[in-house]
């Protein structure tokens, strides 16, 4: 079972994500356990905040130290997980990928730090965050959303999550290509017709005919990737005749 740790000031905006659709199914068949902590009851009283003024001047606010690693050390205990991956959802971190996401959903403990206001004090990335990601180039106005997305991105690729695990090996980005069209019934709607191909039984030339469609979306909307999946085929094929 992967144990997933979120450090969050709103707990309520996480549990009413986890507990619904593919991330409450995971956990319902316990495959997956969530585990809450509110950054508020680890703050000092009696205020309870949990940020303060940058040092050196700026604006916004800082997340303070204290009630992040009161947490952690909440969720962690005495004993320290050497597996343990802490990801801070950040603008400034490593882009989110099908690969990285296959790489998480194969630990075993997983923690979100979630940030809020200007930032979180430093010290906290440089002692306990294993791992920076970011969702894209734009900011939010905290880490909640970002820190769903990964999750949702790394539980639907754990085996038994999905009803058929084939249905994550073929989204997009898993072949190293973009995902394909996808038809259903009926037949025919409003004068626009399923391809003929899909209706045929032929099994090869359905194949043949989702390859070429997926090769062509992301030759059009994904030069990069298009580029980067002739280079792996051409040294497939390389590696291929080498052994051969």
């Amino acid at each position: 079972m992967l144990s997933v740790h979120i450090l969050t000031p709103f707990a309520k905006m996480v549990e009413a994500v986890v507990d619904e659709s593919i991330l409450g199914r995971a956990n319902a068949k316990s495959f997956v356990n969530y585990l809450i902590y509110d950054l508020f009851n680890f703050a000092d009283p009696p205020h309870y905040r949990i940020d303060d003024y940058p040092f050196g001047g700026g604006s916004g606010m800082i997340m303070k130290p204290e009630p992040v690693f009161r947490a952690y050390k909440k969720a962690v205990g005495d004993q320290q997980n050497s597996s343990l991956r802490v990801i801070f959802p950040t603008p400034d971190g490593e882009v989110l990928t099908h690969k990285k996401a296959l790489e998480l959903s194969k630990c075993s403990e997983l923690m979100f730090i979630n940030g809020h206001y200007k930032g979180i004090d430093q010290r906290i990335r440089d002692v306990l965050v294993t791992d920076e990601i970011s969702i894209g180039d734009y900011v939010l106005t905290g880490g909640e959303l970002p820190t769903l997305v990964i999750l949702d991105a790394i539980i639907r690729l754990i085996p038994g999550v999905l009803n058929t695990y084939e249905s994550a090996e073929t989204d997009s980005f898993a072949s190293g290509l973009l995902d394909g069209p996808h038809f259903t019934r009926p037949e025919e709607f409003e004068g626009m017709k399923v391809p003929e191909v899909l209706l045929s039984g032929h099994h090869k030339k359905i194949a043949d005919w989702k390859l070429d469609q997926q090769k062509e979306k992301t030759k059009l909307r994904r030069t990069d990737l298009f580029r980067k999946y002739l280079e792996l085929k051409s040294v497939e094929k390389e590696n291929g005749e080498n052994n051969g």
